[in-house]
């Protein structure tokens, strides 16, 4: 996508890494930038803390215009306020790749190691129109406050395509409301692809109540996490999801990262949001929303590939996991995250103006 670029690139991301793969996407933007392609990068300034000055300074060099999304307060692994968490990459306001996969190794894979499960959507229609303005807000920092619905445009054959927001500030829960909207409207199946998932009440109480229709309900999480005590917070939940009647299945090839969703094979969503009240509250987030049978059936067919080589989790294997000693660091890892994110997304409602270091 950046070799074809002609006019203008945007690129946002939570991370990007000073790795083989960082620095080959890095040499392909300051090639683009030497045809005379306009180049915007947004960083998080928390995700990518570790990338080096000069990395930075060298794509400065080269004409690209690069920014860090700073948090309101950081300390080594220690920040508050809201996050950048969008991973995004729109080219001359035609195609975009949008999804939850960050610039580094880890998500490319190697030789030697799986690369993470993850997902990103790429899209030719109009919709990449509206993201780039949305990119460019964020990367001069303008945009409207007002809430205002997101925009869905036709890409043929019955298929709507839009993409959809969540941003405490700008008063958006567009994706987590979507999501609730789709769980409330389900008929047949809920599928949920996720890591980090500790859904809050409302979308808790959608899944109940979409369980108690009858709705087929399937859950697949990470049994490898790059965060433990995620990890073992949502297993704390376990057998909650059991008892509700949903399927719960554990992918432990690599760290599964996705933040995928389908419903009744006719909805789905890829993007960066994960399904916890930090993303509903804290960061920013960016998703697409696919009304499309066609894409809905697709995504739905890779999901039954990722069951097929997961674990899945029953009353009886968790029994024999769960000594009291492994309940009782669930039960405490629980705990931990739900104080933690209620702190983290309250923080930024005192509505402290953000700043960004360029």
């Amino acid at each position: 996508m950046i070799d074809i670029a002609q006019k203008e690139i945007h690129l946002q991301t939570y991370i990007f890494e000073n790795d083989e793969t960082g620095n080959s996407v890095a040499a392909c933007l300051k090639i683009a930038a030497e045809r005379k392609v306009k180049v915007y990068v947004l960083l998080d300034a928390y995700g990518s803390s570790a990338l080096p000055d000069s990395f930075v300074q060298d794509l400065i060099l080269h004409g690209i215009l690069i920014r860090f999304f700073s948090p309101l307060f950081s300390l080594n692994n220690f920040y508050l306020g809201r996050r950048m968490h969008h991973k995004i990459v729109v080219v001359d306001g035609k195609t975009t790749l949008i999804g939850g996969i960050n610039i580094a190794d880890k998500y490319h894979g190697s030789t030697e190691l799986e690369p993470w499960l993850d997902y990103a959507v790429k899209l030719d229609c109009p919709a990449a129109e509206d993201l780039q303005k949305l990119c460019s807000d964020y990367f001069f920092k303008k945009g409207s406050f007002k809430k205002i619905k997101p925009i869905f445009h036709s890409a043929g054959s019955g298929t709507l395509i839009g993409i959809i927001q969540n941003d405490w500030l700008k008063r958006k829960t567009e994706v987590c409301d979507a999501y609730t909207n789709a769980m409330l409207r389900a008929k047949k199946e809920i599928v949920l692809l996720g890591s980090y998932f500790l859904p809050g009440r409302r979308m808790s109480k959608a899944l109940k109540k979409a369980s108690k229709r009858g709705v087929k309900i399937i859950v697949i999480l990470a049994g490898v996490s790059d965060v433990p005590l995620v990890h073992r917070a949502t297993e704390h939940l376990y057998s909650t999801f059991i008892d509700q009647g949903i399927e719960v299945y554990e992918w432990n090839k690599s760290v599964l990262h996705g933040k995928a969703a389908v419903v009744d094979n006719q909805w789905a969503t890829i993007g960066s949001f994960n399904l916890n009240s930090l993303s509903c509250y804290g960061s920013i987030e960016m998703n697409v929303g696919i009304y499309s049978t066609d894409f809905a059936e697709a995504l739905r067919s890779d999901f039954n590939k990722v069951i097929h080589k997961c674990r899945r989790i029953t009353k009886m294997n968790l029994k024999k996991r769960a000594s009291i000693l492994n309940r009782l660091v669930d039960w405490l890892s629980y705990q931990m995250i739900r104080t933690t994110m209620l702190f983290l997304t309250f923080l930024p409602h005192l509505k402290v103006l953000k700043k960004y270091r360029s």
